[in-house]
């Protein structure tokens, strides 16, 4: 060390050096210290030639690529360990059967029947309570109290805004209400897709 007790950055590599490696580790190589301050702008890392300056600027090959290498032996070894080895696991036993892919059953589009064998005849007899709905209001009970024959009740929808069709509680389509043979009906104009 030197008179003022600063360490040089070789001094510094050569003591973690001797640290890391149990304390037995190769001296530090002696350079000669120059004035310029080259060495200590350089961080202790070796000064590149203009030879190989000239062959890196070049696309030659890089006669430091040892982080490189050791990246892609890391790589590689990542690789390894994480692909299966199904080898390892051997022969599948006899008494489990022979696997094969899964494939989904094919319920078909078309057709009154489908794969298992019962047709849409049999949602004949299910029930459900299916609704229109105009609109909604929210009226005091004094209010519902009130109302007699001709009172108008105002809804929560315009003349012209689609009706809800609501099958057991729950909202399926919208639709337009229309007047059929002095009746009224509902032209579906939007199914809803259910939020589950």
């Amino acid at each position: 060390m030197g008179d003022d007790d600063i360490l040089d950055p070789n001094e510094i590599e050569a003591l973690l050096s001797q640290t890391a490696g149990g304390g037995a580790s190769e001296p530090p190589p002696s350079e000669p210290a120059s004035d310029s301050g080259a060495g200590d702008s350089a961080g202790g890392s070796p000064m590149l030639d203009p030879d190989e300056i000239a062959a890196l600027m070049a696309g030659g090959p890089d006669t430091g690529n040892a982080a490189e290498q050791s990246l892609n032996a890391a790589q590689s070894n990542l690789a390894a360990a994480v692909a299966p080895d199904i080898s390892s696991f051997g022969k599948i036993p006899s008494e489990l059967g022979n696997p094969s892919p899964f494939a989904p059953n094919d319920f078909g589009t078309g057709g009154d029947r489908s794969a298992g064998g019962v047709g849409l005849n049999a949602l004949r007899d299910v029930e459900f309570d299916l609704h229109i709905e105009l609109g909604r209001t929210d009226m005091m009970m004094e209010e519902v109290l009130s109302i007699k024959e001709g009172a108008v009740v105002p809804l929560d929808k315009l003349a012209g805004d689609p009706v809800d069709i609501i099958a057991n509680g729950r909202l399926i389509a919208r639709g337009e209400v229309l007047v059929l043979n002095d009746n009224f009906c509902v032209r579906v104009a939007e199914i809803l897709t259910p939020n589950f």
